[in-house]
């Protein structure tokens, strides 16, 4: 049971002799301390739940002015405002008592016979017990420290027993609203200061930055516990600054694991590891060893946008001259493909753990078509016939300039689209009216296109053996990149 004094016990005081002015559904609001002040805005120098004392000096002549100063108190934090009679308190403005109202906000009159420290000594009094209590806390949050150094404990269970000692509910989040610790959940988003030197008291609660190298990691907002003993702003900072030291951790751990990542996918590509032992690392990195994986070779990725787009897929990376391969679920693919601008190729699916080197040269292949055909992702497989070409540069150019060299001779000194009109006619499966609508042609020119190809090649297109001589030869020439 709390010992914290309420501002109705401070009225049913004899001693003090206060008289409510308004604001009475607020009388059951607890107090921390009770301090004078004569500042128009004193809430830079306030913790929330006091009652603040003043002779009337602060208090603005406008009813509009008097309006905003209670609503600033309330905002803060603040239990109830006392006013001395007799003093310098200004005529109060009909709409100073109806904002007093609205929110719950005690206004107490303070009997001139009365000195202000009566009431500060009576709320410290009360609270005595409430501050050994609040040490103790602090003493034990202190050693928070010590319990995930001895008993490894994880941040969920962590920060439910810093919940248990401190009295608050405790909630974080990235700058953007997003988790920010694992099993530490995410606060109602109107909580957030707007600017960041914004006091830490807001209703109910406090909320701090995690400080982190760079900035503020995120925001760790803390509630008061219904029945609990709040230990205050004190606890509620170590707290913040455990959620920092756990962020670094997580980050520390991922860049670890980002490492070795990289380094088990070069090993695991220069095949050097033996099935077992790349199935044991695989599965201490978080990799499922018992479904299937792909190889993605990514081309055209910024760093932190790739890194981003596969956060939460389990999957190793590694930077290698102008792209990256990652390795994963099949899933990963999707992921990738989102990403504007990007040349992916993906393998085929395999066992986790065995020779990388056949899905290497498909992840290869697959990227370079890619970004031939502009495509985000290509699949290996998904072109029956490209991907039994050989990958040697010498070997695809004699085969172009051995079928297709007149024709792109042709082309180049008559500016015509010989190559372009035969390739689209066999990608359209000889429909000549189809193909010629997609190159906005008549049916009757395309048909001259490919008698002059013909002519000029030496190969007859109704051929069997001669079709399939040119169609190999025009995916060498796209290969090479040697097609408009």
């Amino acid at each position: 049971m709390t010992t914290r004094i309420t501002v109705e016990d401070l009225v049913r005081s004899p001693a003090l002799q206060l008289r409510v002015l308004g604001g009475e559904a607020g009388l059951a609001r607890s107090v921390s301390w009770a301090h004078v002040s004569e500042l128009e805005d004193p809430t830079p120098w306030l913790l929330g739940a006091e009652v603040i004392m003043t002779t009337g000096i602060a208090i603005p002549r406008t009813a509009a002015g008097q309006r905003a100063y209670l609503e600033r108190l309330d905002d803060a934090g603040v239990s109830a405002l006392a006013l001395s009679a007799q003093l310098h308190v200004p005529p109060l403005h009909r709409e100073f008592f109806a904002a007093a109202e609205e929110r719950g906000m005690p206004l107490l009159e303070v009997p001139l016979a009365v000195p202000f420290i009566a009431i500060a000594q009576e709320v410290a009094a009360a609270v005595q017990e409430d501050a050994r209590q609040r040490l103790g806390a602090q003493l034990q949050v202190f050693g928070a420290l010590r319990w995930l150094a001895a008993e490894d404990l994880d941040t969920a269970t962590l920060f439910r027993r810093l919940e248990r000692l401190s009295g608050y509910d405790v909630y974080a989040c990235t700058p953007q609203g997003r988790p920010l610790l694992d099993g530490v959940p995410v606060p109602d988003l109107s909580a957030l200061p707007g600017e960041a030197d914004a006091p830490p008291t807001i209703p109910g609660g406090f909320v701090l930055p995690v400080p982190a190298p760079g900035g503020p990691a995120g925001f760790l907002v803390a509630f008061e516990r219904e029945g609990a003993r709040p230990a205050g702003l004190a606890v509620v900072q170590h707290i913040a600054t455990v959620a920092a030291l756990q962020v670094a951790m997580a980050r520390h751990e991922r860049e670890t694991l980002r490492r070795e990542g990289a380094e088990t996918l070069s090993e695991l590509l220069q095949d050097v590891l033996d099935p077992a032992t790349a199935r044991r690392r695989l599965a201490r990195m978080g990799l499922p060893v018992d479904g299937e994986a792909v190889l993605l070779v990514v081309r055209d990725a910024d760093d932190d946008a790739l890194r981003r787009s596969v956060d939460g897929l389990p999957h190793l990376m590694l930077r290698r001259g102008d792209g990256h391969y990652l390795l994963g679920p099949p899933s990963l693919g999707t992921a990738v493909a989102a990403l504007p601008g990007v040349s992916a190729g993906a393998s085929r699916p395999f066992p986790p753990g065995e020779s990388m080197r056949v899905a290497q040269r498909e992840a290869v292949w697959a990227a370079a078509r890619a970004r031939e055909s502009g495509r985000s992702l290509v699949h290996y497989g998904e072109d029956t016939t490209g991907r039994w070409l050989p990958d040697d540069p010498w070997t695809l150019t004699a085969l172009v300039e051995h079928v297709l060299g007149e024709a792109l001779a042709y082309d180049a000194r008559h500016g015509s689209r010989l190559l372009a009109s035969v390739r689209t006619w066999m990608e359209r499966d000889r429909r000549t009216e189809e193909a010629a609508a997609a190159l906005h042609i008549h049916p009757n020119t395309l048909a001259y296109r490919l008698r002059r190809f013909a002519e000029l090649t030496g190969r007859d297109l109704s051929s069997t053996a001669a079709f399939a001589e040119v169609w190999l030869a025009i995916r060498a020439a796209g290969q090479l990149g040697m097609q408009d």
